[in-house]
This record gives C-alpha cells, sequence and structure tokens, in this order.
C-alpha cells in the first residue's frame, strides 16, 4: 500500500489511547511522510499526566516536524468506564478535524483502552479510510495485517532512536527493546518484500474510482 497526499494534501490523524501508542505502532509511517507535500499532522492521546503527558507533547513533533498533539489526561487502564467521557471527547475533536487518514489502535486489541478507541474511532469519523495500528504486548495478541506501509532501513533506526528519546519512563521496562521494535518491523518488511514495515488492518476502505463522490 501507498499511502500518499490526494489533491495535494493529506491530513493525517493520530489516535492514541496512552502516551507511545502512536509512536510505537504507526512512527514509521509518520516519519516516512515528512517527505511528502502538503502533509499535516495532528495527534490525541487520550490518557497521560505529568511526566507522561510531557512525553506525549514532545514525541510527536520529533517524528513529523509540525504536528500538533493534544493530551486528555483520563484515568489510564480505565477507559471503558469512561465511555461517555471518551464518545464525547472525539466527537468534539471530530468537530474541528476533517482527516483524510485516520491511524488509530487495533478494534481487537487485547488492552480495552486501545480496543475501545479502536472501535469508537470508526464511529466518530465513518467516511475517513482508517488504518489500525499494532503494538506489540505481553497478551500475544498481533494478528496479520491486511496493509503495509514499508519504511527505509534509516527511518526504521530513526523510530527506534526517536522511542529511546522520547520516552524515558518506559526504557527501563522488560519489553521495552531495540530488538523488539525492529524486530516487529523486520516481521512486517519480510511480509511486504521489504526491509522493514509497518503493519496496519482496515475494516472498510472505499475507492473512489470514477472520480466521484459516493454519497
Amino acid at each position: 500500500m501507498t499511502v500518499a497526499p490526494t489533491q495535494d494534501r493529506l491530513d493525517v490523524l493520530c489516535l492514541g489511547a496512552h502516551p507511545d501508542d502512536i509512536e510505537i505502532g504507526c512512527g514509521g509511517t509518520l516519519l516516512g511522510l515528512r517527505r511528502g507535500p502538503g502533509v499535516t499532522v495532528a495527534g490525541l492521546v487520550l490518557t497521560g499526566d505529568g511526566e507522561r503527558k510531557r512525553e506525549a507533547e514532545s514525541a510527536l513533533p520529533r517524528f513529523f516536524p509540525g504536528a500538533t498533539v493534544e493530551v486528555l489526561g483520563l484515568p489510564d487502564s480505565r477507559l471503558p468506564a469512561h465511555w461517555e467521557a471518551v464518545k464525547s471527547a472525539l466527537e468534539s475533536f471530530a468537530a474541528g478535524a476533517t482527516p483524510t487518514l485516520i491511524l488509530a489502535p487495533s478494534t481487537d486489541d487485547a488492552h480495552q483502552d486501545h480496543r475501545l478507541l479502536g472501535r469508537l474511532a470508526t464511529t466518530v469519523w465513518r467516511d475517513v479510510l482508517t488504518l489500525h495500528y499494532e503494538i506489540p504486548k505481553w497478551d500475544g495478541d498481533l494478528r496479520t495485517p491486511n496493509h503495509y506501509v514499508q519504511v527505509s532501513a534509516e527511518n526504521a533506526r530513526l523510530k527506534v532512536e526517536l522511542l529511546n528519546k522520547s520516552f524515558g519512563s518506559q526504557v527501563d521496562r522488560d519489553w521495552w527493546d531495540d530488538e523488539l521494535f525492529l524486530g516487529m518491523m523486520r516481521i512486517r518488511g519480510m511480509e511486504s518484500r521489504a526491509r522493514y514495515a509497518e503493519g496496519f488492518s482496515a475494516h472498510k476502505v472505499l475507492l473512489g474510482l470514477d472520480g466521484r463522490k459516493s454519497a
């Protein structure tokens, strides 16, 4: 799959349940989009306060200079109990955001916060192409993607470097290491006949091949 601006413009909205979700799930894709003219990136992160909030606010602009990000500070790991607040926050954000591409967590992610955000995103933005990124975790919930974005070797290494630089609060966790992040991209790269790639799933894709907008 090639992600490229349509009609000289591509407005990307990145949704994350937690600080670092976006950068782990699609950081390589964002690095690749930096070369494209007419690309804008905005981020919405549902949880995070204190150090975590500051990490989220500074990380996305490192991956895509000029990106904006809003951090809501909802309770971590408790988002399903705050369904109304999550839904209202997404709808409020949607009132001022008209993206052409949304990058969001998987709808069947084992983490309840990721799963809720991934599912609600497609109910708030019903007519926007949404690609659901994957996040490795202890639960072993990875699936086979049906969309791939190839990542250059330079950007794969840069992604890992920026993850370590941006999220100092996480680097001591036993699952956080360069091998994991590079290994995930290497597997997806092998599956898409490249050195590195990031995998995504899409549940509904509309192709306007005749140039007309469907009702």
